[in-house]
C-alpha cells in the first residue's frame, strides 16, 4: 500500500520508527517530513499530507504531532480528506470501517509505539463498510453551503 506519513516536531521519532515498520511490512512510505527536532508548524505538514491523499499519490496516511488533534485538524481542512484522531485500535478500525477515514491522527506524547504499531495495523487492515455509511460520507466531502445550512 501506498502510505504517506508527516509529523510536527514533537513526533518525528514515532513518524521515524512508524515508516521503517510499514517499509520493513512491504509498504511504499513516502515521509513528508520533518527530518529533524527544529521547531515547525503542524499545518504545514498536515496541510502537505492532506493533499497527497486527496490527490491519490497515496492511498493512506498517518498524521503525527505531540497530541494528535493540532495535525488533525489541519489535514481535515480539506474535504477530499476524512481524519480520524485515534488513541486505541477499535477508534483505528471504526474510523475505517464506519467513516472510510483515509488519514488517522495519533499524539506522539500520548501514545506508545507498541500502541501506535497496533492502530496502524487496525487502520490498515480494516475496510469501509459501505451500505449505509455511504451516504455520510458522501455528506463530508460536501458539505452544505451556508445559505442551505
Amino acid at each position: 500500500m501506498r502510505i504517506a506519513i508527516a509529523s510536527d516536531h514533537a513526533a518525528v521519532d514515532l513518524k521515524t520508527a512508524l515508516r521503517e515498520w510499514l517499509i520493513d511490512a512491504g509498504h511504499e512510505v513516502a515521509d513528508l517530513g520533518p527530518d529533524s527536532h527544529d521547531s515547525v508548524d503542524y499545518p504545514d505538514y498536515g496541510y502537505k499530507l492532506a493533499e497527497v491523499v486527496a490527490e491519490g499519490t497515496a492511498e493512506r496516511g498517518i498524521a503525527l504531532c505531540g497530541s494528535g488533534i493540532g495535525i488533525s485538524i489541519s489535514v481535515n481542512r480539506n474535504p477530499g480528506v476524512r481524519c480520524a484522531l485515534v488513541s486505541e485500535p477499535l477508534s483505528a478500525a471504526l474510523a475505517r470501517e464506519h467513516n472510510n477515514a483515509n488519514v488517522m491522527a495519533m499524539g506522539a506524547r500520548l501514545t506508545g509505539i507498541d500502541m501506535a504499531k497496533a492502530c496502524v495495523t487496525a487502520f490498515l487492515d480494516t475496510d469501509f463498510a459501505g451500505g449505509r455509511h455511504q451516504r455520510r460520507v458522501d455528506k463530508l466531502s460536501n458539505p452544505p453551503s451556508r445559505e442551505t445550512a
